[in-house]
């Protein structure tokens, strides 16, 4: 996941000895989606059953010298029967992960959210890019930044549990998350301060369970010790974040974006809140974005089968 070698060869040694999960990938028909994929099938983290155009699909892999021998290819017409049984796929038990390909996000998340056929559950979906940020101690997880626009205080606990869930299933026992605001005072004229408290409260109250919660915390003071003790902040979180709970979509991509390109951060995107994990790149991803996020996701499965009990990252 991470532009550190050291790093990222921690999280492919994680996934060692860990068998392959069989995993959807709904229209590989680009040379990123498809090789992407086989990558992470040379390195052993999936077995890809590749769902689209057939014939596209070979197209793409002998232009670009891409080996089929031994892969799986359930031929579907276009996107959107590609999307539909991609996600029957895995209603099926034929796979344990979902993989996006070179289709839009929306097409896919949408078959994934069908009441009737689609793999929803009670949680709310939602995003997280897992990031190395180079001039930070540790991955930080940024939360939601592709799915939920503006999320409603209870769209927020399901937001911050998907990735406490996540952040647990990568060896990260009680992560500290940080509730994002422009400030770090409680503001009626600011809802996001108010649904920072909230979600303190309710993790006191035990309706938000594994973590250490604080916030709202202004981005300062939540990645900065000393930015908290300048202004007085007294927190077992400032300075320490795992976890960083953006208050809207567009805060949280323009935060993980401004990071992959001003701070040379490496991020791995994976949607959370469904039966399985999904695999969600985008085709500006490069190949260590696209193999973290098949290995995260492949830590997840595994770790919805036995809790791991191996460091942290």
């Amino acid at each position: 996941m991470t532009a550190s070698p050291d790093k990222y060869s921690i999280l492919l040694e994680r996934c060692r000895g860990l068998a392959p999960v069989p995993t959807a990938v709904a229209h590989p028909c680009d040379e990123s989606s498809l090789s992407g994929a086989l990558d992470a099938a040379r390195l052993g983290l999936i077995v890809p059953l590749l769902v689209g155009p057939e014939a596209k699909i070979r197209a793409v892999a002998e232009r670009a010298a891409l080996p089929l021998d031994g892969v799986t290819i359930i031929d579907a017409p276009h996107s959107h029967a590609a999307a539909a049984r991609a996600v029957l796929a895995v209603r099926s038990g034929e796979a344990e992960l979902l993989m996006k390909g070179s289709l839009h996000s929306d097409e896919l998340l949408h078959e994934v959210a069908s009441l009737t056929t689609g793999l929803r559950t009670e949680r709310r979906l939602s995003h997280v890019f897992a990031m190395d940020v180079p001039s930070y101690h540790k991955p930080l997880f940024i939360t939601d930044a592709a799915v939920n626009i503006f999320p409603k205080l209870a769209d927020k606990a399901d937001i911050v549990r998907n990735a406490i869930e996540l952040a647990q299933a990568l060896g990260i026992a009680a992560p500290k998350v940080a509730i994002l605001a422009a400030v770090e005072t409680v503001s009626d004229k600011m809802p996001s301060t108010i649904d920072a408290a909230a979600l303190c409260k309710m993790a006191e109250r035990g309706q938000i369970t594994g973590a250490v919660l604080d916030g709202p915390l202004a981005f300062d003071n939540a990645i900065s010790k000393e930015a908290a003790r300048i202004k007085g902040i007294v927190s077992e979180v400032a300075g320490d974040p795992d976890i960083l709970l953006v208050p809207d979509l567009e805060a949280g991509n323009m935060l993980a974006k401004q990071l992959t390109f001003l701070a040379g951060a490496q991020a791995a995107g994976i949607v959370l809140g469904a039966r399985v994990p999904i695999i969600l790149t985008s085709r500006a991803d490069n190949v260590q974005a696209r193999i973290g996020s098949c290995a995260i996701a492949v830590l997840v499965a595994h770790a919805r089968r036995a809790p791991l009990t191996t460091e942290s990252l």
